[in-house]
């Protein structure tokens, strides 16, 4: 936003090596003045974004939208907000100002700051924005996590659960080398080698040595070192203080995991080129040690929490679906099979994702404020976007590239996993299962031969199109299918399918429920790990809990970030679920419906399994020690009651929210 000033400068992203990124809908808005390579922007509120009709909001998905629109309105509120930071005002006290958001409310700012409120936003506004209940409390949903017990969050059984099955189970990787290596260029970011040794962690491996865990695949890490770290000097040059870190799990017989090590890591004083200065905390639930610890998982979770956000849910589904919508609205027919097959799973995406650049993404945006990357957040994702390679998005893929499956022939979709008990996995294997022979069969139908489809022009056109436009940064990529056989266009059709549903649904709709309660998955952390000898490290021995809510994120953002993903969480009334159709007429061919109607029963069939899954005792890593069964992955295709809600579970058809 040029006009605004330098504070407000962000890069253009896309059409440029320097920061690549998907295409996104035109807008037809006139170049800014200040700058032609932007573009001049809406008033903040506007919801009179332009989308193409036919992608646009139904009546009932605009209203039940409206109440995004009002949380959004907490932008007008920034510059209070700032100046609320500054002075440090408003902070959470004690574990009970934050229990009292759900359990009873909490009071709003003192006069001086309410009356300059009311001067932004009618009293009315405030009140909605917050799901007020009177005059001075405000009142959210309970959260899951902590619905059946306010302190199992805090367990590190439940921290490292929370990688197979929590709001972003797609990270955790098998370690393959100790200690752990960098990727990153040596000649610019020096040494970023891990400092963790077996000395580190041997003592708490149950009698295993380092080589007997590698050998034997017990040994895995959460690593944002290398995303987080060319950008780290920035950010903290703001208001945030964090790290990038590496957390080492140890595999258990029970199939939990059991955390080993963090290590927090700055840049160099020096120099990039110096390397990194690193530390690292292993487990302790007494005294200080204790209370460093649970400090050293927080900013592990800060890091989950913005890549999560920024990567996993807005640039991998949002951002990376919407270049194949465009393609399949200009270069299919309706008419045509692929265009039948793929239209329901590409139902609101446009339309939230404008919505989403004017309010939420944008300079200045929601995610800005809440989210620890701050001002750099989209330009992180930018260069995370470089890596991005299709054909690994598909679930079997991604599992072995991330050494927690290893291929198989004799098991189900060719490959075994690592951890047996790994939820999101387990689940999310028979979903793409589901998917995958659905589309086969359907492909199958209109295409008897490889020849039919090197000889579908429109095809054709339309991955042309998605290669050399959509993502068109990435076009001269080796890995990019030919699209002259059918079994890549039923490849491409299952990625783009379990993508635009599954995945999404796997790291959209468990927010609430995970991070509803901040201290779980804080998004920012404002103060460096105490040292000893420091008033920080005083305050850490006096009160723990002071310390720890000082450090992650503060009230007021707590509040939006909070207010934010309850609504992103919740399904709508007209949802679709995967395997339901908006209308039983969208084709008259009648193999295809019989292939659907057995897709929709292979679903209901999954959903019994893994309710039988969350009832087995035995499989620990299904609800853990703060009882929470994962349901992200249960499909909810038997359900036709459009009541939407706070549901944390459910698979819609498409990225609709």
């Amino acid at each position: 936003m040029p006009e605004k000033g330098p504070k407000f400068g962000r890069p253009a992203l896309g059409r440029s090596m320097e920061h690549p990124y998907p295409r996104r809908g035109r807008t037809g808005r006139k170049p800014n003045k200040k700058d032609p390579n932007t573009e001049s922007r809406l008033f903040l509120l506007s919801l009179n974004i332009y989308v193409p009709r036919d992608e646009r909001f139904n009546l009932v998905k605009f209203s039940d939208f409206l109440a995004y629109a009002v949380k959004s309105l907490f932008q007008i509120l920034i510059p209070e907000i700032a100046a609320l930071f500054d002075k440090t005002i408003n902070e959470f006290d004690s574990f009970q100002d934050v229990l009292d958001l759900y359990e009873g409310g909490v009071k709003l700012p003192n006069d001086a700051t309410i009356k300059k409120i009311r001067e932004c936003l009618p009293w009315e506004m405030i009140r909605e924005l917050a799901r007020n209940d009177g005059e001075k409390l405000m009142k959210f949903p309970m959260p899951a996590v902590i619905k059946e017990d306010r302190s199992a969050w805090r367990t590190d059984e439940e921290f490292a659960r929370e990688t197979l099955a929590g709001v972003n189970p797609v990270i955790i990787s098998g370690l393959r080398e100790f200690p752990p290596a960098s990727k990153l260029d040596p000649k610019a970011y020096g040494n970023q080698k891990s400092t963790i040794t077996k000395e580190h962690i041997e003592r708490n491996m149950n009698g295993l040595t380092v080589e007997e865990a590698l050998k034997s695949n017990k040994l895995f890490i959460l690593n944002h070192h290398d995303a987080l770290m060319p950008y780290l000097r920035r950010i903290n040059s703001t208001s945030t203080k964090t790290y990038a870190t590496r957390t080492l799990f140890l595999l258990q017989e029970d199939e939990t995991l059991k955390p080993l090590a963090i290590e927090l890591s700055l840049p160099h004083p020096q120099g990039d080129s110096h390397g990194a200065v690193s530390k690292v905390f292993t487990p302790a639930q007494e005294g200080v040690e204790g209370s460093v610890w649970q400090l050293a998982k927080a900013y592990a979770a800060v890091n989950d929490s913005g890549y999560h956000q920024l990567v996993c849910h807005w640039l991998n589904t949002h951002a990376v679906i919407e270049p194949f919508i465009i393609a399949s609205n200009r270069r299919l027919s309706v008419v045509h099979p692929i265009y039948k097959l793929l239209h329901p799973h590409f139902r609101d995406t446009m339309n939230i994702n404008a919505m989403a650049r004017q309010t939420l993404i944008n300079a200045g945006g929601v995610l800005e404020l809440t989210v620890f990357p701050g001002k750099y957040a989209l330009e992180m994702s930018s260069a995370i976007y470089r890596t991005w390679v299709f054909t690994e998005q598909a679930l079997p893929a991604d599992l072995i590239k991330r050494g927690m499956a290893v291929p198989d022939s004799s098991s189900p979709n060719g490959l075994k996993l690592l951890i047996e008990d790994y939820p999101y996995a387990v689940d999310g294997l028979e979903i793409w299962s589901a998917i995958e022979t659905w589309v086969t069969e359907y492909c199958s139908f209109y295409y008897s031969s490889d020849e039919v489809v090197k000889e579908d022009t429109e095809i054709q056109s339309w991955w042309e199109e998605i290669r050399n436009e959509g993502h068109g940064d990435l076009k001269d990529e080796p890995w990019w299918p030919q699209m002259k056989t059918r079994a890549e266009l039923i490849q491409a059709c299952t990625i783009i399918i379990w993508v635009a549903s599954a995945f999404h649904a796997a790291v959209n709709f468990g927010q609430y429920p995970y991070a509803g309660y901040l201290p779980n998955r804080p998004t920012v952390s404002r103060r460096f790990m105490p040292e000893p000898g420091t008033p920080e490290y005083a305050e850490l021995e006096k009160d723990p809990d002071l310390a720890f809510l000082k450090t992650i994120t503060a009230q007021f953002q707590t509040l939006l970030g909070v207010s934010l993903i309850e609504v992103l969480s919740r399904h709508s009334a007209d949802e679709i679920y995967l395997g339901q159709r908006e209308t039983p007429e969208w084709t008259s061919d009648a193999e295809p419906l019989a292939a659907f109607e057995r897709f929709g029963k292979k679903l209901i069939e999954i959903e019994n399994r893994i309710m039988e899954r969350n009832n087995d005792s035995r499989l620990k890593n299904r609800t853990g020690p703060v009882k929470m069964p994962y349901t992200l992955l249960y499909p909810n295709t038997s359900d036709y009651s459009r009541e939407g809600g706070l549901t944390g579970k459910g698979i819609p058809n498409s990225i609709s929210i």
